[in-house]
């Protein structure tokens, strides 16, 4: 028995356009994530980039459950002795939504090379439209999600 290894030739990176808005964060996030990773494939591969590329919409509308907005504390650190600071994921989202989301995505992927390439296929945009159009992305509804009003 042989494990398979798809060819480079083999790999076909899609593009898809997720709306994000009224979707949870954590369950919008590990959807993209499997996206980015290839996972939805039969040809995935661990150690190969057979994911593909996404477009997410309305970044700044996403919706986080059970008031963990509010509750949730996003902890940065300068690297200096007393360079902590701290502020929740509302006021994260209304300062920065692109970086917020991107971060929470990123946190799901490996943590090595092939990380930091399935990263770079993730497009995030605040508003409604986006400049991608000439790939002919494809709307993808993430599976059992519901639309949450904010």
């Amino acid at each position: 028995m042989k494990t398979y290894t798809p060819k480079i030739s083999e790999i076909q990176h899609d593009w898809h356009v997720v709306d994000a808005q009224g979707l949870t964060l954590g369950r919008m996030a590990t959807e993209v994530a499997r996206l980015l990773r290839g996972k939805h494939k039969p040809t995935y591969a661990q150690h190969i980039d057979t994911g593909d590329h996404v477009i997410i919409i309305n970044v700044d509308q996403v919706v986080l459950t059970a008031g963990k907005a509010e509750k949730k504390l996003i902890h940065t650190h300068t690297g200096y002795p007393g360079g902590i600071s701290s502020e929740t994921y509302a006021h994260k989202l209304n300062r920065k939504p692109e970086e917020t989301v991107r971060k929470t995505i990123e946190g799901m992927l490996p943590k090595n090379r092939l990380g930091r390439q399935q990263i770079t296929k993730l497009k995030l945009y605040a508003g409604a439209t986006h400049p991608h159009s000439a790939q002919n992305p494809q709307p993808y509804d993430i599976p059992g999600a519901r639309r949450e009003s904010k």
